[in-house]
């Protein structure tokens, strides 16, 4: 039966509408995944000689610090991972056990992308233990440490949408972390003897295998006590509230839109997730103006940093602009509205976000001095002055429908990428890199920022021409965008 199961999804991704772009994303993907797991491999070999050069015993030390490893690597499959998905209704009517549908869609995880890359570090690690005469305990830590990545994968799946308590999680373990490296508490006491009783018993490594075994039990449970067409069709009785941003009505049609805009960022679980993501760009800045690390130190990479710190909301909202409305999007073209009225809401929702964003972060003035600051505040001039009309030309290129009720994919979806949307991206970061550099090379930091600040005000101060171009673009791809919301594949 899986082998059925594999043939349908065989067949599901060959015969998709948008298989040759799919085709192109995954031959990218799989280069991109030779590139991890070839830094994996070379972390994982070298590791253990790293740190005893330092005079530090390894495997103590990868135990003191496994534990913010493994809350990393939920964290990144929280947002990343794709969930276990199945399409049920043609199954149901079928003499297909319940338990095998099931099965199935969580076996599809455990051969994911997220589970095999921790096999390049773990395995490498292990050998140079076994080598450096560490005994076959070492098979039963690794083993353990295997158990643990595929609990978390089981654990991600019962918290996936569950936002409340993904973000109550993460705040306690970023707050461990803080009180660490502040000096006020060090969890890694606690934790490092756990993880080290994984090598030094013939026992604790079972832990974590029940662990990874009650995680799929509670899994499959879930999912197959909610394999049905009906699930989540009932609806629940809340208390109606009234939002009718009265005060946006002065601006007509545009407020109209504006208001929709924002009930949308409010109401729904991606736009908030979008939301939410935007604020953490804005501490995006703190790997590179920290100097923690040589490659960001260059002036280019600060003004990379400068445009992602201010530009959160404008690239994680802006990527998917028609997209947000892709629902009811057929309804709206049917009705007499200026698409520019339409094309304008967006663009000044993206110009609120980055101006807010640019606000909040002015702690770097506070913390780094008013240069990187002004690198943020250039970057915010350019992102509303050239940014945002790239983003909104590059979303006449993405036709793919948003489920508004699901949290993830906040990043952004494999029917996003296109040649097109490429090319439109090489000037949102380049462009601005180049002539800071150009300036500061050439003459000081102050002319770098001179000439990144004129190019947003050129490109506000012609918005109307832009605007009008990127309207007609709208209209020519309208019927090609109302056919791929069709899409259900």
């Amino acid at each position: 039966m899986f082998k059925h199961f594999i043939s349908l999804e065989w067949k599901a991704f060959t015969r998709s509408a948008s298989f040759g772009s799919n085709l192109v994303l995954k031959i990218l993907m799989g280069l991109a995944a030779l590139y991890f797991i070839a830094c994996f491999a070379i972390v994982g070999t070298a590791v253990f000689f790293i740190l005893k050069k330092e005079g530090m015993e390894p495997l103590v030390t990868v135990n003191k610090y496994i534990i913010y490893y493994l809350v990393g690597d939920l964290v990144i499959r929280y947002f990343f991972q794709k969930m276990p998905v199945t399409n049920i209704k043609p199954l149901l009517g079928l003499p297909i056990k319940r338990s095998v549908i099931v099965h199935f869609s969580l076996g599809k995880t455990v051969i994911s992308f997220f589970n095999v890359l921790h096999v390049f570090f773990f395995v490498p690690f292990t050998v140079v233990l076994l080598m450096k005469g560490y005994g076959l305990h070492a098979l039963l830590w690794s083993l353990a440490m295997f158990a643990f990545i595929y609990s978390n994968n089981f654990i991600n799946v019962l918290l996936n949408n569950k936002n409340s308590v993904f973000y109550s999680l993460l705040a306690v373990v970023v707050a461990f972390g803080l009180a660490q490296y502040c000096g006020y508490f060090d969890v890694t006491t606690y934790t490092q003897p756990f993880f080290q009783g994984m090598y030094a018993t013939s026992y604790l490594f079972l832990l974590p295998i029940l662990l990874a075994a009650a995680t799929y039990y509670f899994s499959f449970d879930y999912f197959k006590k909610n394999l049905n067409l009906d699930t989540g069709l009932a609806k629940k009785s809340d208390e109606a509230r009234t939002e009718n941003f009265t005060w946006l009505n002065q601006f007509g049609t545009l407020g109209t839109f504006l208001k929709n805009d924002i009930k949308l960022l409010k109401r729904n679980k991606r736009s908030r997730t979008t939301v939410i993501m935007s604020f953490l760009f804005i501490f995006y800045g703190l790997l590179f103006f920290t100097n923690s690390i040589d490659a960001y130190k260059s002036p280019m990479m600060q003004v990379f940093a400068g445009i992602f710190v201010s530009g959160g909301f404008l690239f994680t909202f802006g990527q998917f602009i028609p997209s947000w409305d892709s629902a009811y999007y057929q309804l709206m073209m049917s009705q007499n509205i200026q698409y520019r009225e339409y094309i304008s809401s967006k663009w000044w929702l993206m110009v609120i976000g980055t101006v807010i964003a640019t606000i909040i972060a002015s702690f770097y003035w506070i913390f780094f001095g008013w240069q990187i600051y002004m690198l943020i505040v250039v970057g915010a001039i350019y992102n509303i002055g050239v940014n945002s009309h790239l983003v909104m030309l590059g979303g006449a290129f993405v036709k793919t429908p948003i489920d508004l009720a699901m949290a993830n994919k906040a990043f952004g979806d494999k029917q996003a990428f296109n040649v097109k949307t490429m090319l439109i991206a090489i000037p949102k970061l380049l462009v601005p890199m180049l002539l800071y550099y150009i300036g500061y090379t050439l003459f000081s930091a102050n002319i770098g920022f001179l000439f990144v600040a004129l190019a947003g005000i050129l490109g506000f101060a012609f918005r109307n021409y832009v605007f009008k171009k990127i309207e007609k673009i709208y209209k020519t791809e309208k019927y090609a965008t109302i056919a791929a919301y069709k899409q259900k594949n």
